[in-house]
């Protein structure tokens, strides 16, 4: 299973808000629940899927199973007026026998619709997801290497609780502010730096720093690098100049600066 085989999946489930609550200073935890999520399997690690958000009015939930190009473009085809808005985002908890999933959302205003409906949620508000699987997919490697930005933190710290007990390596996680940081499951042969960026600092600037100035085990890594576009490109490249072959790297960018 890797980010490629997204397209594979076809489990859709329509959900509803139960409950919120601010985590950390710039996360807000969603809780969602309802029947529908009996179909969705229990991954773990960075499982991930296609959050489909209510809009004022009427929201079409009416949506297509599977998201490869043929479901995609069906999406785009519905009416504007009615057809939510797509992002994508992470499993931080799943309670099959409760039915119930957590979804943490970085919090930055009005300044893109996730945001503003983490922000405004209230119980009975609808939303839907389509399961995408998941990106994570080591290779035989000597360490383990995680790098994310606060986007990728539920990633990681999935990845880190799901991973074997015996792994070892290093997970470097920016954030915002130190009093973003969660609490951590890993196994004790993995040890998490959190850094927190100063004000003016470009997102991602502090992490890549951190990673490529850090004492890392010998031999070579399996990398799993996620965040904004450039953790994954700057340390992809900085790993690949250092000898680590590219098809020990997951890599992906969960955003871009200036865009929402």
């Amino acid at each position: 299973m890797a980010f490629k085989d997204a397209k594979t999946f076809d489990t859709r489930c329509v959900v509803e808000v139960l409950r919120t609550r601010r985590v950390t200073p710039n996360m807000v935890r969603v809780t969602v629940g309802g029947e529908q999520l009996s179909a969705l399997e229990h991954r773990g690690f960075d499982h991930w899927f296609r959050l489909f958000l209510p809009r004022d009015g009427v929201t079409n939930f009416d949506l297509p199973a599977r998201m490869d190009l043929r479901g995609y473009i069906g999406y785009l085809r519905m009416p504007k007026d009615t057809r939510p808005p797509m992002r994508n985002y992470t499993v931080r908890e799943f309670r099959p026998d409760a039915q119930e999933l957590d979804i943490d959302f970085v919090t930055h205003g009005d300044a893109g619709p996730a945001s503003r409906f983490a922000l405004s949620a209230r119980a009975g508000d609808r939303l839907a997801l389509v399961d995408q699987g998941c990106g994570w997919d080591p290779v035989p490697a000597d360490w383990t290497l995680l790098v994310a930005d606060e986007t990728g933190l539920p990633a990681v710290l999935g990845i880190l609780r799901d991973m074997p007990r015996t792994a070892i390596g290093r997970a470097f996680i920016e954030v915002p502010h130190a009093d973003d940081a969660q609490p951590v499951d890993a196994p004790a042969g993995m040890d998490v730096t959190w850094v927190a960026r100063n004000t003016g600092d470009r997102p991602g600037a502090r992490v890549v720093e951190a990673v490529q100035s850090a004492a890392l085990p010998p031999g070579a890594p399996y990398a799993y690098l996620v965040g904004e576009q450039s953790i994954p490109t700057s340390v992809r490249r900085w790993l690949v100049g250092r000898g680590v072959p590219k098809s020990n790297i997951t890599f992906t960018g969960y955003w871009r600066l200036g865009k929402h």
